[in-house]
């Protein structure tokens, strides 16, 4: 158990980066990192199960601003130095040991943009293509040299669902007449969002496939961050899209072995008109984003809350695929 919540402790790791940022020059004006060679191994996180389907993720934000040897921010991820790979590493690991099961798992290094880089605009829209650009470049040697024509589920959690809901929009129809599902985990699907991307097709329950599961988890719906002018959701308990509540029975927190807590009684419920899942009963404290983070949005929870249905739920949909009615 210890082993298995080492990679949300990295999640909040994010929150000393927040405090790296000293002195320098920053503007828009977008140092870069080297591009990762996808033909490089070190660029990857791959555990190969031998098995029939796989599990492509795309992770989080992981990476804070920090100063280069001339002085510059940098706002983007360098996935060949140590300081910045070790967060993404954390995720990539924690994330395989949640969610995976016995799937194959994926997941490339890449130029995220730092969590500074959010507080700004500007600054976001200069950097966001780069980290784009990489998750294209992975995702498109994963299917030529990786994949070997398996069934896969897309999977990415907040800067990575936004990532993989363009790898989406991108694909051809043969790629994504292979994909299982994609799982936009804490990110906003607007109407305009569903317009313009046919490939998102809303899911309606816990088996159907070749569709998008999309969730935001709030203690009430002005604690949002993410999620605003949602479409599409989806309650990850119940697999229901109505406002049937379900309840979970977890431990609140990642940052303590879960031998040592007393579980949280949860009731979750999907709010139909904002398509924001709201939790009640949740105790944890250790939960808010720094610089970006609210008292009652468990964003940074989407996956720990509700790891144990997710990872049954990719299963689930994995077999649905290979053997059921699709």
């Amino acid at each position: 158990m210890r082993i298995i919540i080492k990679y949300v402790t990295m999640l909040v790791v994010v929150a000393t980066l927040a405090g790296c940022r000293t002195g320098g020059t920053s503007s828009t004006a977008i140092a870069l990192p080297q591009a990762p060679d996808y033909s490089d191994s070190t660029q990857w996180y791959i555990t190969d199960r031998q098995a029939p389907a796989d599990v492509f993720y795309v992770i989080s934000t992981e990476t804070g601003d920090y100063q280069l040897a001339d002085g510059t921010i940098c706002h983007h991820a360098d996935t060949y130095r140590d300081s910045t790979r070790l967060p993404m590493h954390g995720e990539m690991l924690g994330v395989d040991t949640l969610l995976s099961g016995k799937l194959n798992y994926y997941s490339p290094y890449y130029r995220q943009c730092s969590l500074h880089s959010f507080e700004n605009d500007s600054i976001s829209a200069a950097c966001f293509p780069v980290a784009l650009a990489d998750a294209h470049r992975a995702f498109n040697y994963y299917l030529k040299h990786l994949n070997g024509g398996r069934p896969f589920v897309l999977a990415g959690f907040s800067q990575g669902a936004r990532i993989i809901l363009d790898l989406l929009r991108e694909m051809d129809d043969e790629t994504f007449g292979r994909m299982i599902a994609a799982y936009a985990i804490g990110c906003s699907i607007t109407p305009e969002m569903l317009h313009d991307n046919p490939r998102i097709v809303a899911a309606q329950r816990a088996d159907d496939t070749g569709v998008t599961i999309c969730y935001n988890s709030v203690h009430d719906i002005n604690c949002a961050i993410m999620g605003s002018g949602n479409a599409i959701a989806i309650n990850p308990i119940n697999w229901r899209t109505d406002g049937q509540p379900a309840r979970l029975v977890t431990e609140p927190s990642p940052l303590r072995p879960v031998d040592e807590q007393q579980c949280d009684t949860l009731s979750v419920r999907l709010d139909p008109a904002t398509r924001l899942l709201l939790v009640d009963g949740y105790s944890a404290t250790d939960y808010v984003l720094p610089l970006i983070g609210k008292e009652g949005c468990y964003h940074s929870r989407e996956i720990w809350l509700y790891r144990h249905q997710l990872r049954d739920n990719i299963a689930l949909r994995a077999r649905q695929f290979t053997h059921g009615d699709r």
